[in-house]
This record gives C-alpha cells, sequence and structure tokens, in this order.
C-alpha cells in the first residue's frame, strides 16, 4: 500500500514538473472555451460596429480563449475577463504627441472605437469578473440595465465611452464589486439618487467624473456607506451646494480624492474632507475657491500630492504649508496667491513636483532655500515675476536641484542675463522653457552635455550668434522652440546629424542661413517645421525631399526664387499647413498640379495653404476644381492673394465645402463672381479686392450666413448693392465695395447690421439720401476699448492646430482702408478701428442728424457728395472721431461750435463748401492747415481773413435779428453811431427841403459869408 501511495505521488509530482515546465517555456495550459460562451461572445459581437475589424478573430470555428480581448480561466475554460479598450493616443508627452500626431492618430483611434448595442448575451458569462468597454464610441446610448446581473464582476470600467442618460441603479446589485468608473461620458449622464451604492460594500475605486449628480441630493450620505473606498473622483460634477447633516464621515479607507470643477461655492460642502487624516492625494483644482488657502487642510499632515490650481486665493503661502514634510506634489498654478515665498520652503525635503505659476508673488524668491530642494523634478514657475539673472538660478540649483531635475520652466519670468556653462549641470533634464524672457548673449557649449533633452524652448528673447556646434549631440531632442531671437550664422548638418528623434523646429524670426547640400538627407523625419524669415533661398532646400511625414510647412519670407519643384509635391499628401508666402516663387499655378496623381490625393488633409505674396500666374481652374472629393478635402484657408493669377474665377467652389477664408485679392481676375460661392456655408472671409471682376453681386452669397468679412472693393462690379445682405449676412462686421461702378441706393436694411463696423462703399454711383437709421449701426455707437482684442481672428471648425504658437493656423483679418487722407493696411488693430466711408458719390440730402449717435466711429468721409444744409449741430458728440472729410459738398450755414469738442480729431477737410461766419474757437480747429477751409466764406483762425466790423452782419432781418448766424451778440456801439449819423444828418437837412423861406435864409446866409471871406 505504501508503494502505491509513493508510485502516485511521484506522478502527480512528475505532471506538476511537466505543467511547470511547459509554463516557464512558454508553452501555457489551458482549456478549450465554453460553447455557450463562445456563442454569447459570437452574439455579442454581431451587435458591435467594429470598424477596424478589431475582433476579427472572433469565428465560429475558433477557440474563444484566444480571442483578441479575452481571457479565460486555465482550468476550467469560463470567460472570466473581457478587454475591449481602445488605446487612445495620448501618453505623458502629451504636447509632443498633440502636436505631432494629433491628426492621423486621432483619425486613426477615432475609426477603432467600437460602438453599436451591446447584447445581453453577455449575460451567459456567469463567471465574468472583469469587464473593460472604457474609451468606445456607443453613440450616447444608456448603460445595460443587465450589466446589474453580471453578478461575478469585480470590475468594471465604462469611462470615456460615450454612453449617456440616466446611470440605472441595478448596478447596485454588483455586490462583489471593487472597482467601478462611469467617468468622462456623454454630458447627458446622470443620476437622481445614489441610494444603490449601499449595497457596493466592497468598492474601493469610484469615478463619476462629468456624471450630472446635481439632482442628487444624498450624494454624500450614498458615498458615506462605502466602508472600504479607497480611490474616490468627482471632478465636474455638479454637486448640490448644500449638505445635509450627517452624525460620521465614514471614510477611514479614503486615501485618494478628487473634487476638480465641481465649483464648491460654500467651503461648508468640503470641511468633512479636512477630518480625513489617512489622505494622500487630494485635488480641489477649478474650484473658485475665494480668499484664504483653507485653514482645514493643515490637518492633512500625510499628504504627498495636493493640487489647489486655477482657484481665487489671494493670500500669500500660509506657512502651516511649509511643514508638510511628506508632500512630494504641489500645484499652485493660476492662482492670485501674493505675499512672499518663505525661506522655509526647504523644509518640503520630499518634494519632487512643484509649480507655482501664474501667480502674483512680491519680493525676491527665496532662489537658495530652493536650491536645497535636492528632491525636484519638476519646477514651473511660468509666469511669475522673478526678476533674477538666469546665470544666478543656474548657479544655485547646480548645487543638488541639477542632480534630478528632469524639467524646468521659466517662461515669462522676466528673467535677464547670460547663459552660462553651468547649464550642463543638469544632466537629467528633460525639458527646459525659458521662452519670453530677456536672456541674452549666446547658447552655452555645454548644452550638448544635456543628453536626456527632449524639450528645448528659448523663444523669445535676445540670445544671438550660432547655435553652438554640441547642439548636435542633443540625440533625445525632439522639440526644438528658438523662434524670434538674434541667432544668425550658418545653421549646417553639424548641428543637425546626431537629432535622429527630432519632430518639431521652430526657429522663424532669425536671420539663420540654411545652406543647400542636395547629397544630404537628414537623420530624421521632422513633422513641424517652421523657418519663416530665414534665409534658404534661392532654391528649396532638397533634403525636405526625404520628409515624408512632414505636417506643418512655414518656409515664408525666406528668399526663394525659383519655382516649385516637382519633388516638393510628393510632401503635400502629408501637409496640414503649407505657408510660401512672402517669397519670389513664380510659374503657372497648374504647375503646381502637373503630376499623374489626383489632386484630392496630394491634398487630401491639408486645410491651410498660404502662397500669397509670390509672382505665381495662370488660371485657377485645374488648382481648384481638377479631381477634388468633396467628401474628403478638409481645406479651411486659401490665400493665393498679391500675384499674378489670372483668368476667370472658376465655379467649382462647392468641392471646398469647408472653407472659411478665401484671400484672392490683388490678382488679375476677370469674369463675374461664380455663384457657387455661395454654397461655402462655413464662409467668414471673402477678399475678391483688386482684380478685374465683372457684373453683380451674385444673390448666391446670401447663404454664406456666417459671413464676416466681404471685401470686394477696387472692381468693376455693376448693379445695386444688395439689401439682402443686411438680412441674410447678420454677422457682418466688414463690408468693403469701394472703387466699383454700383448705382441705386443705400439700402436701409444694412442698419440691422449689429456687428457692422467698417463700412466703405466709396468711389462707386450710389444716389439717394443717407438712411436716417444710420445711427442703428450698434458696433459705431459704442467706445471701442479693446476688450475683444485688437485683432479680428477666425477660429476654425477644424482648429486643433490652432491653439499652439509654432503656427497660427488661424487668420488674423487686414483690410486697405482711407483714413486721414491716406491708404493704409490694418491687420493687427483692425478690432478696434471703426470707418464709415462714403466718399465720391452722387449722394444728396441733409447728413442725417441721427448719424452723430456713432460716438464710436473714428472716419466719416461723406466728401464729394451732393449733401445741402447743415452740418448737425451736435456733431461734437462724434467724441471719437479722429478723421472727418466733409469737403466738396453744398453745405451751407456756419461750422457748429460743438466740432471743437472733438478732441482726438487730427484730419478734418471742410474744403469747397458753402460754409460761412467765422471758425469757432479751440484748440483743434485752429490747429489745422488753412487749406482745410478753402472754398467756403469763413473767417477767423487759422485763415488769414479776420472777422472785422465791415463783415459783420446787420441785424433785424429774419430769423437772426439780435444775433448773428452763430449766435453772435450785436455790436451796439456800431449800431448806435450809424443811427446818430443817419439822424444828425437828416435834422439839418430836412428843414431845408420842406420850407422853402429855411431854404431862402440858408442860402443868403451862406452867400454873406462867402462875400466876406472874399473881402478879406
Amino acid at each position: 500500500m505504501a508503494r502505491l501511495i509513493f508510485l502516485f505521488l511521484s506522478f502527480l509530482i512528475l505532471i506538476t514538473n511537466v505543467t511547470i515546465s511547459s509554463i516557464c517555456n512558454g508553452n501555457s495550459v489551458h482549456a478549450v472555451c465554453i460553447e455557450s460562451e463562445k456563442e454569447a461572445l459570437l452574439k455579442f459581437k454581431q451587435g458591435i460596429v467594429d470598424r477596424t475589424n478589431r475582433l476579427a478573430s472572433w469565428v465560429t470555428d475558433g477557440d474563444c480563449c484566444r480571442w483578441m480581448g479575452i481571457v479565460c480561466d486555465n482550468m476550467t475554460g469560463h470567460v472570466f475577463e473581457l478587454h475591449l479598450r481602445t488605446t487612445p493616443p495620448w501618453d505623458v508627452d502629451y504636447e509632443v504627441n498633440y502636436l505631432v500626431y494629433n491628426y492621423e492618430a486621432d483619425e486613426a483611434y477615432e475609426r477603432s472605437r467600437l460602438g453599436g448595442k451591446i447584447s445581453p448575451s453577455l449575460l451567459h458569462l456567469k463567471h465574468l469578473s472583469y469587464l473593460d468597454l472604457s474609451n468606445n464610441d456607443f453613440g450616447g446610448i444608456h448603460i445595460p440595465k443587465f450589466f446589474g446581473s453580471l453578478g461575478s464582476l469585480r470590475y468594471l470600467n465604462l469611462s470615456n465611452a460615450n454612453f449617456g442618460g440616466e446611470v440605472p441603479h441595478h448596478l447596485g446589485n454588483l455586490s462583489n464589486l471593487i472597482y467601478l468608473n462611469l467617468g468622462n461620458n456623454n454630458d447627458t449622464m446622470y443620476v437622481e439618487n445614489l441610494h444603490w451604492f449601499s449595497n457596493l460594500s466592497s468598492l474601493e475605486y469610484l469615478d463619476l467624473s462629468f456624471v450630472d449628480l446635481s439632482q442628487a441630493s444624498n450624494w454624500f450620505h450614498a458615498l458615506n456607506t462605502l466602508p472600504s473606498l479607497v480611490e474616490l473622483h468627482l471632478s465636474e460634477c455638479l454637486l448640490p451646494y448644500q449638505l445635509y447633516p450627517i452624525a460620521s464621515v465614514n471614510f477611514s479607507s479614503l486615501v485618494a480624492l478628487s473634487f476638480s470643477e465641481s465649483s464648491f461655492q460654500n467651503l461648508s460642502v468640503i470641511n468633512w474632507i479636512f477630518g480625513l487624516k489617512n489622505l494622500i492625494s487630494l485635488d480641489l483644482s477649478n474650484e473658485d475657491i475665494e480668499g484664504l488657502i483653507p485653514y482645514g487642510l493643515r490637518n492633512l499632515t500625510s499628504l504627498k500630492h495636493l493640487d489647489l490650481s486655477n482657484n481665487h486665493f489671494n493670500s500669500s503661502i500660509p506657512k502651516w504649508l511649509y511643514t508638510f514634510a511628506l508632500l512630494e506634489s504641489l500645484n499652485l498654478w493660476g492662482n492670485d496667491l501674493r505675499g512672499q515665498i518663505s525661506s522655509e520652503i526647504d523644509k518640503m525635503n520630499f518634494i519632487v513636483d512643484l509649480d507655482l505659476s501664474y501667480n502674483s508673488f512680491e519680493g525676491q524668491i527665496p532662489i537658495r532655500s530652493m536650491g536645497n530642494l535636492c528632491n525636484l523634478r519638476s519646477l514651473s514657475f511660468y509666469g511669475v515675476n522673478l526678476s533674477l539673472n538666469i546665470s544666478n538660478i543656474l548657479e544655485v540649483f547646480s548645487r543638488c536641484v541639477s542632480n534630478k531635475l528632469e524639467s524646468l520652466s521659466l517662461d515669462d519670468c522676466r528673467l535677464y542675463g547670460q547663459l552660462t556653462n553651468q547649464l550642463g549641470n543638469f544632466k537629467n533634464l528633460k525639458e527646459l522653457n525659458l521662452c519670453n524672457n530677456c536672456i541674452s548673449g549666446s547658447i552655452p557649449e555645454s548644452i550638448g552635455e544635456l543628453s536626456f533633452l527632449k524639450h528645448l524652448y528659448f523663444s523669445q528673447n535676445k540670445l544671438k550668434g550660432n547655435l553652438p556646434k554640441s547642439f548636435g549631440q542633443l540625440s533625445n531632442l525632439e522639440v526644438v522652440y528658438i523662434s524670434y531671437n538674434f541667432l544668425d550664422g550658418t545653421l549646417s548638418k553639424k548641428h543637425l546629424f546626431n537629432l535622429t528623434k527630432l519632430l518639431v523646429l521652430i526657429a522663424d524670426g532669425n536671420p539663420l542661413i540654411l545652406k543647400d547640400d542636395p547629397s544630404w538627407i537628414s537623420p530624421f523625419q521632422i513633422q513641424i517645421l517652421k523657418l519663416s524669415s530665414s534665409h534658404l533661398g534661392p532654391q528649396f532646400p532638397h533634403w525636405l525631399s526625404s520628409q515624408t511625414h512632414l505636417r506643418y510647412l512655414d518656409i515664408s519670407n525666406s528668399r526663394i526664387t525659383c519655382t516649385i519643384p516637382s519633388w516638393f509635391l510628393n510632401l503635400s499628401h502629408h501637409l496640414r499647413y503649407l505657408n510660401l508666402s512672402q517669397n519670389h516663387i513664380h510659374g503657372q499655378l497648374p504647375s503646381i498640379c502637373s503630376f499623374n496623381d489626383p489632386i484630392s490625393q496630394i491634398f487630401s488633409y491639408l486645410t491651410i495653404l498660404d502662397l500669397s505674396n509670390n509672382l505665381l500666374s495662370g488660371s485657377l481652374f485645374n488648382f481648384l476644381c481638377h479631381g477634388v472629393n468633396e467628401t474628403t478635402n478638409q481645406m479651411f484657408f486659401l490665400n493665393l492673394g498679391n500675384n499674378f493669377l489670372s483668368g476667370e474665377l472658376p465655379n467649382c467652389w462647392s468641392k471646398r465645402p469647408h472653407l472659411e477664408v478665401i484671400v484672392l485679392e490683388n490678382n488679375r481676375f476677370t469674369g463675374k463672381i461664380p455663384s457657387s460661392i455661395g454654397t461655402l456655408q462655413f464662409l467668414k472671409s471673402l477678399h475678391l479686392r483688386k482684380n478685374n471682376l465683372s457684373g453683380e453681386i451674385p444673390m448666391s452669397i446670401r447663404n454664406c450666413t456666417a459671413l464676416q468679412t466681404l471685401d470686394f472693393g477696387e472692381n468693376e462690379l455693376v448693379g445695386n448693392i444688395p439689401s439682402w445682405m443686411g438680412c441674410n449676412l447678420p454677422h457682418l462686421t466688414i463690408l468693403s465695395l469701394r472703387s466699383n461702378n454700383l448705382s441705386g441706393y443705400i439700402p436701409r436694411e444694412l442698419c440691422t447690421l449689429n456687428f457692422l463696423q467698417i463700412l466703405d462703399v466709396a468711389h462707386n454711383k450710389l444716389l439717394g439720401s443717407i438712411p436716417s437709421c444710420i445711427g442703428n449701426l450698434t458696433t459705431m455707437v459704442y467706445f471701442v476699448n479693446g476688450s475683444f482684442g485688437n485683432y479680428i481672428e477666425y477660429d476654425s471648425l477644424y482648429d486643433d492646430m490652432s491653439s499652439f504658437d509654432y503656427g497660427s493656423s488661424y487668420f488674423i483679418e487686414n483690410l486697405f482702408l482711407v483714413m486721414k487722407g491716406q491708404f493704409y493696411e490694418y491687420g493687427i488693430t483692425l478690432n478696434l478701428v471703426r470707418v464709415l466711408d462714403l466718399l465720391d458719390n452722387s449722394l444728396f440730402g441733409d447728413i442725417p442728424l441721427k448719424i452723430t449717435r456713432l460716438q464710436g466711429l473714428q472716419s466719416l468721409n461723406l466728401s464729394h457728395n451732393h449733401f445741402t444744409q447743415r452740418i448737425p449741430p451736435n456733431i461734437g458728440d462724434m467724441s471719437s472721431l479722429e478723421s472727418l472729410d466733409l469737403s466738396v459738398n453744398k453745405l451751407l450755414g456756419s461750422i457748429p461750435k460743438s466740432m471743437s469738442k472733438l478732441s482726438f480729431l487730427s484730419y478734418l477737410n471742410l474744403s469747397g463748401n458753402q460754409l460761412t461766419g467765422k471758425i469757432p474757437l479751440g484748440t483743434q480747429l485752429q490747429s489745422f492747415d488753412a487749406s482745410c477751409y478753402v472754398g467756403n466764406e469763413l473767417c477767423g483762425l487759422p485763415l488769414m481773413e479776420n472777422c472785422n466790423e465791415v463783415n459783420e452782419r446787420v441785424p433785424g432781418t429774419g430769423n437772426d435779428a439780435g444775433k448773428d448766424m452763430d449766435g453772435d451778440k450785436v455790436n451796439w456801439l456800431l449800431v448806435s453811431m450809424a443811427l446818430g449819423f443817419v439822424f444828425g444828418f437828416w435834422s439839418v437837412l430836412s428843414p431845408l427841403v420842406i420850407s422853402r423861406q429855411w431854404r431862402y435864409t440858408y442860402y443868403q446866409y451862406l452867400d454873406k459869408i462867402w462875400r466876406k471871406s472874399q473881402s478879406l
């Protein structure tokens, strides 16, 4: 018997050893999946939308335990884990990932997300303990109620899967659940009552971020029934502001808590947090908390991670916070913290990540105390006024901080001085940001010792000289920002030969020279390249031909003087942004498209194209119309202005349905404006100025209801100004129709354009009077304060590239205007300009009194028309006027006294009218040249003709009795002298005329006197 037992045990040991050996050799033993469970999974697959065929392995004749995403029990074959999470393209290196991979990686991610309906066949998976459907897209459907019947579930992750509606209370039946994540779903997801949470007594992890809990008044009581809870996330849950009293808080196990963006207006809602003494991680960011940093936080001395960023604290950092010796991460970014940073900051011995950016600290930063924080890996003072010499910072931090520091951000800190060779001591740096300071001198050679450096930001400083040769040793470099310095010299292959990982190079605004070597093949595959204002020409750099992953390219103003080479076109099918403007590129535009592949493939991802200010010629037809697929084309910005393009504008604009900005100004286009432009429903800006376009403004443009800028100036357009502009283009901000042959009346409907700030219809053949409703142009009524920015820009529907300073994928509007008698181009200040220009038409009648309501108007030009009557007496109310031209009309009367109140007026022309009287006294009106008043009957300074007594009007006639036309008092001294003379003269002469006897006596008397005089 003993022998049999021995043999049996030996057999078991042998089997065990074989099994262990198989597992160690990678030949794991597992049971075949259960047939009923395989059928359940296949039914589940039928309801799933799988655009990239991720579930291709799920076939009827296969072993479901070997299918993608399935984990089975090796002994029983039961399915107990289902991993169908879609991996997003984001990682810890978010910025580079976003900049470089955003378009294609996000496209791939969106396509790979599973969707459709979830079959209740999953109920047949009785042993399922793990279900992960996160990062998919189920189109806002409700979370299936039957999930509550998956009784074996211990892990349920439905985050970021676009579920919506009410969270089913049936989930409360999952009594074995340890992990529940419902965060970041459709914004329609909500919970009205959390009473069912009381059944989840085993729950350790809970994330309800972005779930609307505003109606769940019992949220705190419900969560308080979870005694095992370790980690809780309630970001942006719209939690009620009031808590009902509770006997005791039952969160003794809680170590991590996030309430980000819950916007607590009453701190009493979170007072219970201050009793969680075991708390290790606390996130109260974006809460709009005002005043002091909550005093109750001093009790949480076990904290290792504290995030109070983006609140409204306006105090200094409290002293008790410096005593948190265990703190490893402290984020106070984006508050209004003031006062001084205490030297006791060096007590935070374990601090690893410290972010004090965007605060208003006062006094000197205790840089020497911070030099003792030897465990620092990340330090950010972005936007804080440090006013320190960069060399002092490098010196202090070189003691021990440099040993572990991986990220140093001192952007916009008013640093000065020069970089020293001590920079080489920071050998673990991965990111260095010194942008927007006043750092001068050259970049030291020691930068080459930063072998781990991945991101380098030196833009907007005063650095000069050439890049050091050691720059080429930074083999891990991925992102380089050195734009807008004074760097010069030659950027050669010696600087680039070892940068095999380089993805982003932003070096614009420097007079760098890049010599082209046709034999050189770059070691990197760059994706974002900006070298505008560098010296690349006269040829296109040939090394670009090897850049097959280029997404963003700006080589504008780089002295290129050749035609576009054929190899360059091979780059375009990857490009999203291409800017070749402000060069001397010549050749016909169709030559750009002279290739075998259709344009739709070459420009399939291109969203922004700027070829303006070159010497390109030819027609636009092949470029715009040939082979374009309107369903895939994503171009929203097209600028071909200031070239020599000719021919008619093609009528195929519907092939570019996403266009938002079209600039074709200053070319040689002829013919009519094509009606297909009216199909562009997203169009915001249309510039056709200075061509030879004829015909009428097409009615189809009324369909472009998003239009904000319409510039058809300097063409040969005829017909009327369409009245539908006032009704169908409600967002119109700029309307320029100057220098055409338009006729008819100014439509009253334009008065309804509340956003109109520039109306320029000068040099046309318009008739009639100015509509009396002109004073209703709201934007011209109010003073300009710049609260909406100095310039007009357009944030595109496809603006995923627009928020980064590596390239302005948004378009800053620009316009040519006549101001103060001169042509000016306005761009970065256009949003501050208000202009009404009706120059050189055939308008007549009165200048409407309501025009003086336009108190925000800066330039008013009504010259060379046929306006009559008086200048509006309260024209002085237009207090923003800087330029006023009423010349060459038929205006009568005197200059209103109120005009002297126009304190901003710097240009005035009233010449060529029929104005009379004295020029009102005032600082402004006497400062203008006399030519401003010629052709009138005016007097007074600055004219040479004085308003003396002879020229004064005699009172007593008509409406001017007692006063002259401008209300001056009558000079009664002159009047009395005249009356006295008349009275004295006729008192002597009248008796002689009336009485013959008096005449005889008077003549005898005169004769007697004459005889006596003769005798003498």
